[in-house]
């Protein structure tokens, strides 16, 4: 049956929208989470003329050039590295009998020793073990979003990486300390409290190492 011309711009149509939808959604995808947005300088208040030859904020001579304010940049150098194993192993047995003699003469003289004779046995042996390791290494510069009255600061930021086939984003929040910050403005990431670090990538090569989405409705249904 020759299909209409209505039926082949409804289906032009239908690939479109899925397109544009495809296209927002990449968009979306690379578009700046409030969670990890840069946080900028506040402008400086107008100073006023006071006759004085130098003009402007303080800053102690024992800070160089060291960053401590809203905005201000820092270097996160990533040195994660976590390992765990774990084994477990059991082993249980048991052996038991009982026997009895039955008398030689007298009514019960019938049975013999065989008949009244029983004994068990039961063992159980069990093993498992896991292993897993993680490692993660690179460098990523965020901005100090907030300064709490602690002296501790509150930093975030991402990195957008796209490359000719995809996409790579790294994204950084957490806590550091003034005194962990060195000279160059770097901080170790295991000197970050509650640090959340997120590293995701989309593109062919990400969709290539996943599941179909029919094979992982077969996985999450099947007893085996």
């Amino acid at each position: 049956m020759p299909t209409s011309s209505s039926d082949r711009i409804a289906g032009a149509l239908a690939l479109l929208a899925a397109a544009l939808v495809a296209t927002g959604a990449e968009a979306r995808g690379r578009a700046v989470q409030p969670d990890y947005a840069p946080t900028y300088a506040a402008p400086l208040p107008p100073q006023a003329a006071t006759g004085a030859i130098f003009q402007g904020s303080f800053t102690p001579l024992t800070s160089g050039n060291r960053a401590g304010n809203r905005g201000d940049l820092l270097t996160i150098d990533l040195v994660e590295r976590t390992s765990a194993q774990k084994a477990t192993s059991a082993k249980t047995g048991r052996d038991g009998s009982i026997g009895l003699s039955p008398p030689v003469t007298g009514p019960l003289s019938f049975f013999t020793s065989t008949d009244i004779n029983a004994g068990g046995s039961q063992s159980f042996k069990g093993e498992g073990s896991a292993a897993q390791s993680n490692q993660l290494s690179g460098q990523l510069s965020v901005t100090i979003a907030e300064v709490y009255p602690n002296g501790t600061m509150l930093v975030r930021g991402e990195k957008l990486l796209t490359l000719n086939r995809g996409d790579e984003r790294v994204q950084f929040s957490g806590i550091v300390r003034a005194a962990d910050i060195s000279a160059d403005n770097r901080v170790v990431s295991t000197r970050v409290a509650d640090a959340r670090i997120l590293y995701t990538g989309k593109g062919e090569i990400a969709r290539a190492s996943r599941q179909g989405w029919l094979q992982r409705f077969f996985s999450v249904i099947s007893p085996f």
